[in-house]
């Protein structure tokens, strides 16, 4: 990793404790505080796939608010999980292959580099999106699965949620913590890209770009877990029936 990535992160950290330090400490709740674990805990072990981590999805229209360091978790858990390591390593491979900042140059240096620079915009990402400004705004970072509906509706619904924030406090408000991590995230990548892909347009370009993944990532937490129940479980049903069973059926 480059040093510059090392200074982000090292910066990230430094932020978060600062926060962490300022949130007063909370009286413990007796009733159902068990039960909340678990469903949190269920809710941070989805997977797309069974790989892939959608952490930051919930099925529960009326979820508690996370605490900050309920907050800070869900960034830790989903920007270092284990398959976001796999999946930036190919990412930076496609990069190499197709020569992406070609001052990186090749070679293990140069997919050195493009790891890096990838895991950096990953961790910053997550660290604004899912923890600094939701702490600030006090804003739900949690996509809040609509479930049900038609297919153009949850659609739409899916989309919006980019921009539209869920309140700590209840209610909606514009999501100004996904638009200014994009904003964030794409500044400081400017310390540790090299300088011909540096400067404010490309900055912009970096921001919109995280937008759209967003825009697509919450397609996917919207209807993967149809995808799952009626295609692949519906599948894995019929492989485990035996021949005569299937002519039952």
């Amino acid at each position: 990793m480059r040093p510059r990535s090392l200074v982000s992160l090292i910066f990230f950290a430094h932020c978060a404790i600062a926060v962490l330090a300022q949130e007063p400490a909370k009286t413990p709740i007796p009733d159902h505080s068990e039960l909340k674990k678990k469903i949190e805990k269920k809710d941070q072990s989805r997977r797309m796939l069974g790989v892939l981590p959608q952490f930051t999805v919930t099925d529960r229209k009326n979820a508690p608010p996370l605490a900050s360091r309920g907050k800070f978790r869900l960034f830790y858990k989903s920007s270092f999980d284990p398959a976001e390591f796999g999946i930036i390593g190919l990412q930076a491979a496609v990069s190499q292959a197709e020569n992406s900042f070609p001052a990186y140059g090749q070679g293990a240096a140069g997919y050195g580099k493009r790891y890096g620079a990838a895991f950096a915009d990953q961790v910053s990402s997550g660290f604004f999106a899912n923890f600094f400004y939701p702490v600030l705004f006090r804003h739900d970072p949690r996509y809040f699965r609509l479930g049900h509906g038609s297919v153009k509706h949850r659609l739409g619904y899916a989309l919006a949620q980019q921009f539209v924030g869920h309140k700590d406090q209840g209610g909606r408000t514009f999501n100004w913590s996904n638009t200014l991590a994009a904003l964030s995230s794409g500044g400081i990548s400017n310390t540790y890209y090299p300088s011909v892909d540096r400067g404010l347009g490309l900055t912009l370009n970096r921001a919109g770009i995280s937008l759209l993944y967003g825009c697509l990532g919450g397609l996917g937490s919207e209807f993967w877990p149809d995808i799952d129940r009626k295609l692949i479980h519906r599948t894995r049903r019929k492989t485990s029936l035996s021949p005569g069973q299937q002519g039952q059926k």
